[in-house]
């Protein structure tokens, strides 16, 4: 199978691990080589609830059982996407009221920008430095890392972009601003959290000029954080909401939700503002809609502060030089790229799969399932200081 994958499946990198999957559990990844691999990082926080929870797949099979895809999204109501939809907006503040589903993270960037040029009228952009919000030519354009942008130029026009957490560059945010958009927490850079009332400031730097406030919870949203958004931690509340990731819990699925007055200029002039035929599939609802309800009704957002403090307390090191994030989005500084990348490599050697960012190789990523007991927060962090010690 490893042959064929390297021979017939597209690679995105020239070290791809070709890891061979035989089953998944809980919080463990089980190998074709008899070995079981403990999870911290929930296939790039997707997998909320661990991996093959048993309420999400029940849901999967139940609908499966009725009806898989029906028509174009938008068009006929079925039960588990209106379910999903109410459900977000019961569990989100005012104005955000309505949602529109896609297929990934990515569209959603994409559908909220033109939502948001199409309610303003405007056309400029403002985005961030070291920003990441897909690889679409529309996430990819208000994208901040240009080694990852030169080579697909031309992409779309009239973006600038700005520091995180320097209200030094809020001028830069006109009368002639569409939107603002970032993540909560910027994920490629290195899971770096807003300081103070950073957030604030930025969302009344919009108000004032007009300019719409879309904010990527893709990475921390469904309760990473502790909350089922992260923008709950900060005192605001966006003009545009991105998720997706973990809001399926191990299948594809992306959204962008707004208030009605907002999401209504998407459905005329023209009309069809966004399409997607497989948006809103009643099979992946279902499994949304498990996951989101599991999130709020489990009690695991109030055990997220304890399971970090348990992280921050055993993850210290002469190695480490700092550990960034909130929650169950936590980077660990290992100085260099070569040698974090080594380190990912012995943990996995030793039953333990971590990760890297995308941007800042020198950290290592730990994103695990929410449902990660505090006996595997032990076992994986202490195979990670026997790596630190032996390499």
């Amino acid at each position: 199978m490893q042959k064929d994958f390297f021979t017939y499946q597209a690679q995105t990198t020239k070290f791809a691990a070709g890891f061979e999957v035989e089953k998944a559990e809980g919080s463990y990844i089980f190998g074709k080589d008899g070995r079981k691999y403990l999870d911290f990082v929930a296939g790039v926080s997707a997998n909320t609830l661990g991996h093959s929870h048993p309420k999400i797949v029940n849901a999967i099979k139940e609908q499966a059982d009725k009806y898989l895809h029906v028509m174009v999204y938008g068009e006929y109501a079925q039960e588990k996407p209106v379910a999903l939809c109410k459900l977000l907006a019961e569990a989100t503040p005012d104005p955000l009221e309505i949602t529109y589903l896609v297929n990934s993270g990515a569209e959603a960037i994409d559908g909220s920008l033109k939502l948001a040029k199409r309610y303003t009228g405007r056309e400029e952009i403002v985005s961030f430095k070291d920003s990441y919000h897909g690889n679409t030519h529309g996430a990819l354009s208000v994208s901040g890392n240009e080694t990852h942008k030169r080579e697909f130029r031309p992409l779309l026009p009239m973006i600038s972009f700005i520091e995180f957490n320097n209200e030094n560059d809020f001028d830069k945010i006109t009368e002639k601003t569409a939107c603002v958009i970032l993540e909560t927490i910027q994920g490629a850079a290195g899971f770096l959290v807003p300081k103070e009332d950073y957030l604030i400031k930025l969302k009344k730097r919009c108000e004032e000029v007009g300019a719409l406030l879309i904010l990527d919870e893709i990475q921390p949203g469904f309760g990473r954080t502790g909350k089922l958004f992260s923008f709950e931690h900060f005192g605001i509340v966006p003009d545009i909401l991105v998720m997706g990731k973990g809001m399926g819990g191990g299948v594809p699925v992306g959204a962008f939700m707004s208030s009605r007055e907002i999401m209504e200029s998407l459905s005329h002039s023209p009309k069809l503002g966004h399409i997607t035929t497989f948006g809103g599939n009643p099979l992946i609802a279902a499994a949304s809609h498990a996951t989101l309800k599991e999130v709020l009704d489990s009690g695991l957002m109030n055990e997220v502060e304890e399971k970090e403090k348990l992280f921050r307390e055993l993850l210290v090191h002469p190695k480490i030089k700092n550990i960034n994030g909130k929650g169950l989005m936590l980077a660990v500084n290992l100085g260099s790229p070569e040698y974090t990348l080594n380190v990912a490599k012995k943990c996995m050697e030793k039953g333990l799969i971590v990760f890297w960012q995308l941007y800042r190789n020198e950290y290592l990523r730990i994103s695990p399932p929410l449902t990660l007991s505090l006996d595997e927060i032990r076992e994986g962090c202490q195979i990670i200081l026997d790596v630190l010690n032996e390499n």
